[in-house]
């Protein structure tokens, strides 16, 4: 059957995407389109079964280690149902997740929900309302049922620091993880797949006005360029967020447990302390 050899399971906003683009670009190495197919996770996706999941992999060259990429598989405690699903399919597949300073995944996080109007507060109160921006980046509780269920030397965890930092070594690491024996290269066009720079706030029928190419063609022929470049900017976020202090001292409180867990389930990882710059004890 087709199925995964590995799967890189999140985390949101910490790179996963341009991580998946490398290694889809290497001979030998498989990702599935759409990259994040969310089966074991969403509801919905399962109700579609295991014929439609496994379709996915069928365009693998024989021999191709495959895989997908679906941060939805550590969103605790958003999907739940995650890991049964995942362990009744599957045998033991390889497991690559990745981190970052969760500080900035959160704003990275709060920035995508207010793109695409699920959150529509300032950030503050976004912290208060939305439990999921800090949950999310708490590494050591959503990773340890994986490493409860299918063991540490199936999971392979690093950083999009790490990755910024060497990004060539980041993708030799992972892929010799992966049991890939050849030669990969990182390829830079394909860096940075998930950047979202221009940070405009979606709409309902956003996709039916703004993204549909007729309506695009219209707009540019029958709008102003002037009235255009005003209406643009109106839904755009002019600056990054700022998080005030009582909140930024919640985070850090909040991450700082967690990462002393995360020591705990990976010991002798010193390098994953590069994602918290803002503790002084590590």
């Amino acid at each position: 059957m087709a199925l995964p050899d590995f799967i890189i399971i999140g985390a949101m906003k910490c790179g996963t995407s341009t991580l998946a683009a490398q290694i889809g670009a290497q001979p030998g190495l498989f990702m599935t389109d759409p990259k994040e197919p969310n089966f074991f996770s969403d509801d919905d996706v399962y109700a579609r079964g295991m014929g439609w999941y496994q379709a996915l992999f069928d365009a693998a060259a024989p021999g191709d280690i495959r895989g997908e990429a679906s941060t939805h598989y550590t969103k605790l405690p958003t999907y739940p149902q995650t890991l049964p699903r995942m362990q009744a399919a599957l045998g033991t597949p390889k497991l690559v997740y990745m981190m970052r300073n969760p500080v900035t995944r959160a704003e990275s996080h709060y920035i995508h929900e207010w793109t695409m109007g699920v959150i529509t507060t300032d950030i503050d109160t976004a912290i208060d309302t939305h439990p999921e921006l800090i949950s999310y980046g708490c590494y050591a509780r959503q990773i340890a049922p994986f490493i409860d269920a299918y063991g540490a030397e199936n999971l392979f965890v690093t950083s999009l620091e790490a990755m910024k930092s060497d990004p060539q070594a980041t993708l030799e690491q992972v892929c010799a993880f992966l049991g890939h024996t050849g030669a990969v290269q990182w390829q830079e066009e394909q860096a940075q797949m998930n950047a979202s720079a221009e940070r405009i706030r979606r709409f309902p029928l956003h996709g039916l006005l703004i993204d549909n190419p007729v309506a695009a063609g219209l707009r540019r022929a029958l709008v102003p360029q002037g009235l255009r470049d005003r209406i643009k900017k109106s839904r755009q976020m002019q600056q990054r967020p700022q998080l005030s202090p009582a909140s930024l001292a919640r985070l850090h409180a909040a991450f700082a447990e967690d990462r002393t867990r995360l020591h705990d389930l990976l010991p002798g990882r010193a390098d994953l302390d590069r994602c918290y710059p803002f503790l002084t004890d590590g």
